[in-house]
C-alpha cells in the first residue's frame, strides 16, 4: 500500500535508510515502529498519513498498526497540528511548582500568545506541559526538544523563543 499514489513518498532515502538501520537491533520489525516515528516527526514536526503508510511497508505492518502505536502516544503530531520549529515543555512536577514552575508557564503562555499544546502563530514554538523532566534539583527546568534546561525564568523562554 503506498500513500503516494504514484506521486513522490512522503519520507526522504535518509529517513527510510535511519528506519532500516533500526531493523537488526530489534526483536521485531513491529517494534521499530517508534523509532520510526520519532525519525520522521524529528524531520517533519509531524507524522503525515503518508508517512505512516511508507513505514508500514518498510516493517510489513498495516498503516492501522503504525497509526494505532502514533495515537496512543501523546507526543506525536498529524499533519494538520504540526510541531513549531522549537518544541518546549514546561514541566509541572511538584518540586518545579513549588519552585514557580505554575508561573512559569503561565508567563510563557503569555508571553509566547498560546495555551499549553498550541503553536505561536509565526510557527517557531509550539508550548507544552511535562508531568516530570526528571530535574527536580534544577527546579524550574523545561525542555527545549531534546535539551534539558535548568533553573529557568521567563526571560529565558523568551531568549529561547526568540533563537527559533
Amino acid at each position: 500500500m503506498s500513500g503516494s499514489n504514484g506521486a513522490k513518498g512522503v519520507l526522504t532515502d535518509s529517513m527510510k535508510e535511519r528506519i532500516r538501520a533500526f531493523l537488526p537491533r530489534y526483536p521485531s520489525k513491529q517494534a521499530v515502529t517508534l523509532p520510526a516515528l520519532h525519525i520522521v516527526q524529528d524531520e517533519l514536526r509531524c507524522v503525515p498519513l503518508g508517512a505512516i503508510e511508507e513505514i508500514a511497508e518498510i516493517l510489513e505492518l498495516s498503516p492501522a498498526q503504525v497509526f494505532d502505536t502514533m495515537s496512543f502516544y501523546g507526543f506525536f503530531r498529524e499533519e494538520h497540528d504540526k510541531l513549531g520549529k522549537i518544541r518546549l515543555w514546561v514541566c509541572r512536577s511538584l518540586p518545579c511548582l513549588l519552585r514557580g514552575g505554575e508561573e512559569l508557564l503561565k508567563q510563557a503562555c503569555e508571553r509566547l500568545n498560546v495555551k499549553p499544546g498550541e503553536t505561536t502563530a509565526d510557527g517557531k514554538v509550539t508550548l507544552e506541559f511535562a508531568e516530570c523532566l526528571g530535574a527536580c534539583d534544577g527546579a524550574p527546568c523545561i525542555l527545549v526538544d531534546d535539551e534539558l534546561v535548568v533553573n529557568v525564568d521567563v526571560e529565558r523562554i523568551a531568549t529561547i523563543a526568540a533563537q527559533a
